[in-house]
């Protein structure tokens, strides 16, 4: 029996949600993204409300809840601002890798420093010739003794130079491409991790992306998570079980978007009458609403067969795409309906036509979560 329904606990944690969006976020969104600063008197305020770490079990620090509810927090949060729901949901990136392959005393060792303070953590998995293709990683850990030391640069990573543990993607054997991939946890501090170049972005500005450079680290062998040449699986794993929680946030830009369009449009007059009472206006908001409710039943769709442990990845490319694609519609639409004014940084569409654009890049480009989709639909896997 298929049902749509929220729980009353998972209603009540979205009504938390859309409270702390509507109360701490919105009004300092739009100067947080003028500075470009990183907004830790809200991470602090969220942390507080118990909206971070939502995926993360509860014996480790986080939320314990299921991925469905995580989705549905993250879309109240994200239409409040984009930036900072990707800042608030960018631990559940990080810490993936040690949720899926660390050890239990691994686990318990890096995980809760994290989770249970207002602290945040990166996966460095891009590089400067390594985006969508991961197995051209060319950041080096080589083993010495007992210890890896790790050498090379990682690229565009979100919380770069301000986390206090980074999920490093390296390669063991450059001659093996994808077979030769670890991961390692790298905490803040370590000798020779430092920050690079702070990213000047389009959009969602007030998270912060840098380069983080690694000059050899040297990282104990107790922080290599799972084994050498497993690193690829767990990259692959941990952004299949990410890009749900992507096209959350695309969905909160998407309805923020048709929120505003729809208010706007019954409130601006031209030729004597409101311009959503022109046919040109109401389809163009029936497209957005239309197009944003098929993408939200994409995300839940993909949140709910992650819970119920079935595969993923077709699913969450479908719903990453679909949904990330949906936004910048909806934003361009929206900044088309409020015309000259759309245009202007007074007003909140221009900042969602902004953040939207990243939602069809990180985290794997729509373009590639196409070709994971067809390569299914080639083998006869279908969604």
């Amino acid at each position: 029996m298929v049902g749509f329904d929220l729980t009353p606990e998972q209603e009540e944690i979205r009504a938390l949600a859309a409270s702390f969006a509507k109360k701490a976020i919105r009004p300092v969104a739009r100067d947080y993204d003028e500075r470009e600063e990183v907004p830790w008197e809200v991470i602090k305020k969220a942390h507080q409300a118990g909206l971070m770490n939502l995926t993360v079990p509860a014996d480790l620090g986080g939320q314990g809840l299921d991925n469905l509810t995580s989705v549905v927090v993250t879309e109240e949060l994200a239409a409040g601002c984009a930036g900072m729901a990707t800042i608030l949901g960018s631990n559940g990136l990080a810490l993936t890798p040690l949720l899926l392959a660390g050890t239990d005393e691994q686990k318990k060792r890096l995980i809760p420093p994290i989770t249970t303070q207002p602290r945040l953590a990166a996966f460095c998995l891009t590089e400067p010739g390594a985006g969508s293709d991961a197995g051209a990683v060319a950041t080096l850990a080589r083993k010495v003794g007992d210890d890896y030391v790790l050498t090379g640069s990682k690229c565009f990573i979100t919380n770069g130079g301000i986390a206090d543990l980074y999920l490093v993607v390296a390669t063991v054997d450059r001659t093996r491409g994808a077979r030769g991939l670890a991961v390692f946890a790298v905490p803040a501090g370590t000798p020779g991790l430092s920050a690079g170049k702070k990213e000047r972005k389009m959009g969602i500005r007030c998270s912060q992306t840098a380069e983080v450079v690694l000059e050899e680290v040297k990282v104990p062998k107790q922080n290599l998570i799972g084994r050498e040449g497993a690193g690829f699986k767990i990259v692959v794993d941990t952004l299949d079980r990410a890009r749900p929680g992507v096209g959350a946030i695309a969905l909160g830009i998407a309805r923020a978007a048709l929120e505003a369009a729809a208010e706007y449009a019954g409130q601006r007059v031209q030729f004597g009458k409101p311009i959503g009472s022109y046919q040109a206006i109401q389809v163009m908001l029936a497209d957005i609403a239309t197009e944003l409710e098929a993408a939200r039943l994409l995300v839940w769709r993909a949140a709910w067969l992650l819970d119920q442990g079935r595969p993923v990845g077709t699913a969450a490319a479908m719903a990453k795409y679909w949904a990330g694609d949906v936004a910048m519609r909806a934003a361009v639409d929206a900044v088309q309906i409020f015309g000259g004014y759309g245009y202007m940084r007074d007003y909140p569409v221009e900042k969602l036509m902004r953040d939207a654009k990243i939602t069809q890049i990180y985290e794997g480009t729509n373009q590639i979560q196409r070709l994971i989709v067809a390569r299914s639909v080639l083998k006869g896997d279908g969604a």
